[in-house]
C-alpha cells in the first residue's frame, strides 16, 4: 500500500522555508504571516502564484548573486523569498484547498530551488572563485541531493515506508549551505578568515549526502526483502488453505460416494 499523500503546507519533504526555521520559529512566523496571507487571498492571489514567485526569487538570488561571489546579499534575497513557503501553505489552509497538486508543486519547485542554490556555487567556483575541486564538490552536492530525494520518493512509490532518518537530509543540506554562504559573504565587509566556512560546509554536505544516500539504499533493500518475504509467506499460507479445502472437499465427496454404493 502506498504512503499517504501530504497536502500543501504539510509536505513529507521539508520546504525551503521549513528547513531554515525550527518549529518554534515556524509557529511565530505563521502567526505573523497569517494576516498577510489573508490579504493576498482577498486580492485574489492563489497559493500556486505565491509558490511560483517564491521559487523565482530564490532562483534569482542564487543565480544572480552567488556566481558573482556576493554570498551575503544572495543569501539575504533567498531568505526573504523563503517565507513564501510559509505563506502559500497558510493560504491553502485558510482556503481549505490542501491538495495533492499543491504538495506536488511545492516538492517539484523545491528541487528547482535546490538546483539553483548549488548551481550558483558551481558557477562561482567554475568562474571567479577559480577552484575546480570545490566546483566538483558543489556538483556532487547538487546531484547527490537530488538522488537522495529520489530514493525516498521511488521507494514510497513502490509501497515501502523508507523508514530512515538520514544523516544529512534536505533540511540539513540547506541550512548548512545557506548559513555558511551568508557568513562567508561577510568577508567582503572585512571579516577575516570567514570565507573558508563555505568550502567546509560544502564538504560536510557532500560527505553527509553520500552517507544519507547509502542509508536510504540499504533501508530500501532491507524493506524490499522483508516485503517480498511477507508476500511469499502470505501466498504460501493461501496455497495451504486452498489445498486443505480441496482435501476436505475430496473426502466429503468420497463419503457421499460410499453411501450411494451401499
Amino acid at each position: 500500500m502506498g504512503q499517504p499523500v501530504a497536502s500543501r503546507g504539510q509536505t513529507a519533504t521539508p520546504t525551503l522555508g521549513k528547513a531554515m526555521l525550527n518549529k518554534y520559529a515556524r509557529a511565530f512566523f505563521t502567526r505573523v504571516l497569517t494576516p498577510f496571507a489573508a490579504f493576498l487571498i482577498r486580492r485574489g492571489v492563489s497559493p500556486d502564484t505565491v509558490t511560483l514567485i517564491g521559487t523565482a526569487g530564490v532562483v534569482a538570488g542564487a543565480l544572480v548573486f552567488y556566481p558573482m561571489g556576493e554570498f551575503f546579499w544572495g543569501t539575504v534575497v533567498i531568505t526573504l523569498f523563503v517565507f513564501s513557503d510559509l505563506v502559500d501553505g497558510n493560504m491553502a489552509r485558510q482556503l481549505g484547498r490542501s491538495s495533492r497538486w499543491g504538495a506536488f508543486l511545492d516538492s517539484t519547485l523545491d528541487r528547482v530551488a535546490d538546483g539553483a542554490i548549488f548551481g550558483g556555487f558551481i558557477l562561482w567556483y567554475a568562474g571567479g572563485g577559480d577552484d575546480l575541486v570545490l566546483c566538483a564538490v558543489s556538483i556532487f552536492c547538487l546531484a547527490s541531493g537530488q538522488v537522495v530525494s529520489y530514493t525516498k520518493a521511488r521507494g514510497e512509490s513502490i509501497g515501502l515506508p523508507v523508514a530512515v532518518n538520514g544523516l544529512v537530509e534536505r533540511a540539513e543540506r540547506l541550512v548548512i549551505s545557506l548559513v555558511a554562504a551568508g557568513l562567508a559573504g561577510l568577508h567582503a565587509f572585512g571579516v577575516p578568515g570567514i570565507q573558508y566556512l563555505l568550502p567546509i560546509a560544502l564538504w560536510i554536505v557532500a560527505v553527509g549526502s553520500l552517507v544519507t544516500l547509502i542509508q536510504r539504499v540499504v533501508t530500501v533493500r532491507r524493506e524490499s526483502a522483508e516485503a517480498e518475504q511477507a508476500s511469499a509467506a502470505a501466498q504460501g499460507g493461501a496455497a495451504q488453505d486452498s489445498a486443505a479445502q480441496d482435501n476436505e472437499s475430496g473426502q466429503h465427496n468420497a463419503s457421499h460416494g460410499s453411501e450411494a454404493a451401499t
